[in-house]
């Protein structure tokens, strides 16, 4: 059994289709990204597998139970770390923790142990005992995710759980998440498209409503790739050497920097005997690699935070 099925799910407002029949299935203990630009249906779908939207059309199962006629057990089994951080920020992270365990009707001896556990799986156990509010943005948005964990949710949803962090601490949340990897079904929506490649078993791309692609982020790269493009960048290129360059290679590009071309084989030292003689120095040549953000514009011709 899939830990979510999606067959035809639609959302309409009035005139505006916001998610059009999406059809999804994510394995257990995957770690599955749904990406768009602003406005493509991705917010009005985590809502409605959250139960907190009713489709118009089509359905989902959650660990087997459908939204539609069983919402409350598919929240028995989900939880939510929203992109806003949520923590009481004039309790401790114990506090925080407990807090939410007891909510959870745990008693004392599984509150302190779950509690335990969270503090240590998010590199929190050190600074336990002191108030939220001095902890750093990386810290707060760890104790937000370890606060959804409480309840051991076999599903998962983070919205933007490093939005406003700074690389390094961006990097260290990476690390926590990997750990989740295979124990707990994580749905992550992003705007940092490195993040996706980096952690994500699996991408959906949703544009207007639709699954616009569907794959591992190696299968999406390949999916657009062409003849290997290597890039020449040489500040005093003239249209003297780009034409004589373009003989050679016909495909190619000019850029602010230099050029792009596009053949399955370049010889550097060709290149190099090209622009030589007419007193270009090149400053790098390199062979450029696919990115996912190459495959977003290229499938929605939009940048990701359209």
């Amino acid at each position: 059994m899939s830990a979510i099925q999606t067959v035809g799910l639609s959302r309409s407002f009035d005139d505006l289709v916001a998610v059009d029949g999406i059809d999804l299935s994510v394995e257990r203990g995957e770690l599955f990204s749904l990406l768009g630009p602003n406005g493509a249906g991705k917010t009005t779908t985590i809502k409605m597998l959250c139960c907190l939207l009713r489709p118009t059309g089509g359905t989902a199962t959650i660990m087997g139970h459908d939204i539609r006629e069983d919402p409350l057990a598919v929240k028995r089994v989900i939880a939510v770390s929203p992109q806003e951080t949520a923590i009481a920020e004039h309790l401790d992270a114990w506090e925080n923790l407990s807090l939410m365990a007891g909510l959870h009707g745990f008693d004392k001896e599984e509150v302190k142990r779950r509690s335990g556990e969270l503090l240590d799986l998010m590199a929190l156990t050190g600074r336990a005992k002191e108030r939220a509010k001095k902890y750093s943005g990386g810290m707060k948005r760890r104790l937000s995710i370890a606060m959804a964990l409480v309840s051991n949710p076999q599903v998962l949803f983070l919205d933007e759980p490093t939005i406003g962090l700074d690389p390094q601490s961006r990097r260290g949340m990476w690390e926590h998440l990997g750990a989740l990897k295979g124990d707990t079904t994580i749905i992550l929506t992003t705007h940092y498209l490195e993040e996706a490649d980096a952690l994500a078993d699996r991408i959906a791309i949703i544009d207007e409503g639709k699954v616009v692609s569907l794959g591992t982020p190696s299968e999406l790269k390949d999916s657009i790739s062409g003849a290997p493009v290597t890039v020449v960048e040489a500040k005093n290129l003239t249209e003297e050497s780009i034409a004589a360059l373009s003989r050679k290679y016909p495909t190619l590009r000019r850029t602010e920097s230099g050029v792009e071309i596009e053949a399955e084989e370049v010889a550097l030292y060709d290149i190099e005997d090209s622009l030589r003689p007419m007193g270009i120095t090149i400053d790098s040549i390199f062979r450029k690699q696919v990115t996912l953000d190459d495959v977003f514009i290229h499938l929605t011709g939009k940048q990701l935070r359209e």
